[in-house]
């Protein structure tokens, strides 16, 4: 066997596991295969691991493939804890503060851990060695045998399953249901948000519904907001019908009620702010014209939480 790999082999066969009633804790392998899956389905090409909708959902799916114990699913807990894993003074796994940060101990939310962290990053020799497939399916089976021994190689790529199924509720599922069925949880819901900012840019064709400004990256990515028409907080409201895409300038003037749209779709402007006038970018421009919408009517703004933005948010 590769000398190598024969290493991370044992190593990664040593995990520190805590115990618990429902048995040793499942986390850090889980989080193990679902970098490795990552990596595996081109998702990761550099040694850097955001946290991002992505890397949740998989985390949670892969989960889902092996887990049948009664532990918590959470995702944070290995991202800080497998740091301390090592195998003859070799760490796998490292994570990279933001400038002006420092990890010290377990961040339990997804949403200050992604606020102070850049990425997770593998152990550079890992890193290079998953990039062979055949050693990565080797490592992958031996980390299956070693803690899932009766799941076999049920690892699947069931995850765009999962984002998808997230996706047709946000686009497809009526309200009402809609609304009881929202996860309290904060990684779904970290997930969910993720979905919504993809899918609202997407149905608007990366264009700004007020302006027709296009802004698409030469690497696919939309610089197009989705933008909550009654802000999540207050609604716990991410279907479609109450988000919009905006540019980022809009995005802002649309939150603090500087513009809005009316009953016909057509662009508000309030009063309450001043502006150069003679600029091509002026705001007010923009009043009295139609909004561009998706041309399916079940995609478009809901009338109802229009109105609620006009009586709430918006300054007349």
């Amino acid at each position: 066997m590769h000398e190598e790999l024969e290493f991370y082999i044992k190593g990664l066969s040593r995990l520190k596991r805590g115990s618990t009633k429902f048995g040793q804790a499942p986390h850090k392998p889980i989080l193990l295969l679902t970098l490795i899956q990552l990596i595996e389905e081109g998702d990761v090409v550099k040694n850097e691991f955001y946290v991002d909708a992505l890397l949740v959902a998989k985390f949670q799916e892969v989960w889902g493939n092996y887990v049948d114990t009664l532990h918590q699913a959470d995702f944070t807990q290995p991202f800080y804890y497998l740091q301390n894993d090592q195998y003859k003074k070799k760490h796998f796994w490292y994570l990279k503060p933001k400038a002006g940060y420092s990890i010290n101990s377990h961040i339990k939310s997804v949403f200050t851990l992604s606020d102070v962290l850049e990425y997770g990053y593998l152990d550079p020799s890992l890193f290079q060695l998953l990039q062979d497939p055949t050693k990565r399916e080797f490592l992958k089976s031996n980390l299956i045998n070693q803690y899932f021994p009766n799941k076999g190689l049920n690892y699947q790529t069931g995850v765009t399953s999962y984002i998808n199924h997230i996706e047709s509720e946000i686009l497809n599922e009526p309200i009402e249901p809609y609304k009881r069925i929202i996860s309290t949880k904060e990684d779904e819901v970290y997930v969910r948000n993720g979905i919504f900012k993809r899918v609202i840019p997407k149905i608007y064709e990366s264009q700004c519904s007020f302006t027709g400004m296009k802004l698409v990256s030469m690497h696919g990515y939309s610089l197009i907001d989705a933008c909550h028409i009654i802000p999540f907080s207050v609604s716990q409201n991410d279907k479609v019908e109450n988000g919009i895409a905006l540019c980022p300038n809009i995005h802002r003037a649309f939150d603090r009620g500087l513009v809005s749209l009316d009953q016909d779709y057509k662009i508000l402007v309030s009063d309450h702010f001043e502006e150069d006038a003679e600029n091509s970018y002026s705001i007010r421009k923009l009043k009295g014209k139609k909004a561009l919408l998706p041309s399916k009517a079940k995609y478009q703004p809901s009338r109802d939480n229009l109105e609620w933005h006009r009586s709430n948010i918006f300054k007349s």
